[in-house]
C-alpha cells in the first residue's frame, strides 16, 4: 500500500493554512485633526462639516467614532 503524496500546489496551501499568526494587521497611522463631543445640536453635524472642508482643501478627512471619549474624531490616515 502507498502513502498518499499531496501535488506542490495542495502542500503550499497546506503550509500557508496551518501557519500561526500571532499578530495582528498594521493598521496605517492615523492623526486627529480635531476632536468633537458626541452630544451635539440636533441636527447638525459639526464633525461632519469640518471634514468636508478638510477635504475640499486636498486633505483626505474622515469622521470616526472613539467610544472612549464619546467623541467624533476627523481624521487622516498616513500612507
Amino acid at each position: 500500500m502507498s502513502t498518499p503524496t499531496m501535488s506542490l500546489a495542495d502542500a503550499r496551501a497546506h503550509e500557508a493554512a496551518s501557519h500561526v499568526r500571532t499578530s495582528r494587521p498594521q493598521r496605517p497611522a492615523r492623526t486627529v485633526l480635531e476632536s468633537f463631543p458626541a452630544g451635539g445640536p440636533r441636527g447638525q453635524w459639526p464633525a461632519e462639516s469640518f471634514a468636508a472642508a478638510q477635504r475640499r482643501e486636498g486633505v483626505p478627512a474622515r469622521v470616526v467614532m472613539d467610544l472612549a471619549s464619546d467623541s467624533f474624531l476627523v481624521i487622516v490616515e498616513a500612507a
